[in-house]
């Protein structure tokens, strides 16, 4: 009896989560109609409710966008709709293979100023926060913000010891409103995927749990601070990138504090003229910094436009915002290093073989004619005069074609590619003659040098050898233990399982030796090599 009034109320749940979803769900619809961003007119030949819903809806069309282009009026509609949407659409902005490249190139311009909320809401939460009167915490503090964004705002303050800071602080109640905003675009990605199996490959549940632990980050500010820390942490020995200092004492999951900068944005060439700063040799620090973060590092600022870095008055660079960070492993950098060195050499079928090899393309497609698509976007940007060659375009291009070649997406890879997207767009700002790539050149070369030339392959393989001989007790533990739970009982395989693995034993007896044995005697000699 208790089972099925459960499943009463499961139904009964499920019911009213698609109630309530759909009927936000039609909100959004009418807004995006009323910016003109849909144009479900081809469904109102099958649905008579659409056709009226289209009708209506563009009665109360927002006619001051008619000149915008789509990707534009995406943006004001999103704005509209509010925060989580904001931040959607930033996401988006790195989704080239989703939405083409003009509207991402569009949504990546999205800024998320919004209204600010009242001092009184900040001085609760920094108070709340810390236990402590905000006076007893800051001599001064600027009641109105300098910045009011989707997720936080920032105020100016002077802590008491006199050190001027910057403070910002989440919105109230934002978590419970992008819980609720999320619940929304898992439940349409989870009916995309279960109604239209094209999507899949595109897997828009995962974006949208990628999304949203990206704003659950973003939402700890102690995840921004420690970022910013890590950041400050690599470059510590570098007198051309300045990172802020973070106030620990004054930063909590809702609060973050840190050291107040001043300067110019990078694109305003008349203050950097005032300031007796050359724009092309901050445009090499630039390229130089990002190239440092991406493969040296593989940490990277994600978020790096004008209106998130400061050039100091002594010319150094200095982000504020540490909101969106990316990650690359080792692996993934050498990926990139390989396929990028393949396409600037034009040696296709080596970008095509880093692919496959890389897992990215499944096994069962042509390697030739993935080389001869890469080909086909490398020589069109490739035969451009240098200034205009631009890697985040020939990545795009790349992107674009996972569909062909059933390609999986690299969240990762497309969240590098709109920054370096970004970081071209302020360099030609800055100087339409120069190609930063090619500024940060020396620095690319002597990395491939240390990592991707043969003696370095030959480095990391002896550390591979070393490390795996070292896990070798480890693994025959467990491989004795697995034996012993076999033989008691404690350990049951299929039937099946056991007369594929007997099969494969017999056909494959001598040649599963040979790999192990090669091992050890190539970690010998390695080793030997090496003392």
């Amino acid at each position: 009896m208790g089972s099925h009034a459960s499943i009463r109320r499961g139904v009964f749940k499920a019911m009213f989560r698609n109630l309530i979803n759909f009927t936000r769900l039609l909100r959004i619809l009418f807004q995006l109609l009323r910016y003109d961003v849909l144009y479900p007119i081809i469904w109102s030949k099958h649905l008579t409710f659409i056709s009226w819903f289209v009708k209506i809806a563009r009665i109360f069309r927002n006619r001051a966008y008619d000149n915008d282009r789509s990707g534009q009026r995406i943006a004001s509609c999103l704005i509209k709709l509010g925060p989580s949407f904001i931040k959607f659409g930033q996401t988006l902005a790195t989704r080239s293979d989703l939405i083409g490249e003009e509207i991402a190139n569009d949504l990546s311009l999205l800024q998320d100023r919004l209204d600010p909320f009242s001092f009184n809401e900040a001085k609760a939460t920094i108070e709340t926060e810390t236990g402590t009167q905000i006076y007893e915490l800051f001599s001064s503090f600027e009641e109105e913000p300098i910045a009011a964004a989707s997720i936080a705002q920032v105020h100016y303050a002077v802590t008491m010891h006199g050190e001027e800071v910057a403070v910002k602080i989440l919105r109230p109640r934002i978590e419970v409103s992008f819980a609720y905003d999320v619940a929304l675009f898992i439940w349409i990605a989870e009916f995309l995927e279960s109604h239209f199996s094209w999507t899949r490959r595109l897997r828009p549940v995962e974006v949208i749990k990628v999304f949203a632990e990206t704003i659950s980050f973003e939402m700890d500010l102690r995840m921004e601070a420690a970022a910013a820390a890590e950041l400050a942490e690599n470059f510590q020995d570098d007198p051309d990138f300045k990172v802020p200092t973070v106030f620990w004492a004054t930063t909590t999951k809702r609060i973050f504090t840190l050291e107040r900068l001043e300067g110019c944005r990078p694109n305003d060439l008349v203050s950097l003229q005032k300031a007796g700063l050359n724009p092309t040799e901050i445009l090499q620090k630039s390229a130089c910094i990002f190239f440092n973060q991406v493969f040296r590092d593989g940490f990277f600022h994600a978020d790096m436009h004008p209106g998130n870095v400061f050039i100091t008055k002594d010319g150094r660079i200095a982000p504020v915002d540490f909101g969106i960070m990316g990650r690359l492993d080792l692996e993934t950098r050498f990926f990139l290093a390989d396929m990028l060195t393949g396409f600037l050499t034009r040696d296709y079928r080596r970008v095509a073989e880093v692919h496959f090899n890389a897992g990215y393309v499944p096994s069962d497609q042509s390697v030739d004619l993935f080389a001869q698509a890469c080909r086909s976007i490398g020589e069109p940007i490739l035969e451009l005069p240098l200034a205009e060659i631009s890697l985040a375009k020939l990545l795009s291009q790349l992107f674009n074609i996972t569909e062909k070649f059933e390609m999986e997406t690299q969240p990762q890879l497309l969240l590098l590619q709109k920054t370096m997207l970004v970081a071209e767009g302020v360099g030609r700002q800055i100087n339409d003659q120069v190609n930063i790539w090619e500024l940060a050149r020396p620095l690319i070369e002597e990395w491939m040098i240390e990592n991707r030339s043969p003696p370095a392959r030959i480095k990391k393989m002896t550390r591979d050898v070393i490390a795996f001989t070292e896990r070798m007790p480890q693994i025959l533990d467990k491989a004795e233990l697995t034996i012993n739970q076999l033989s008691t009982g404690q350990l049951k395989l299929d039937p099946n399982t056991i007369h594929q693995f007997t099969e494969l034993q017999r056909k494959n007896k001598s040649r599963f030796l040979w790999p192990i044995i090669l091992l050890f005697a190539t970690s010998i000699i390695f080793v030997g090599l090496s003392i």
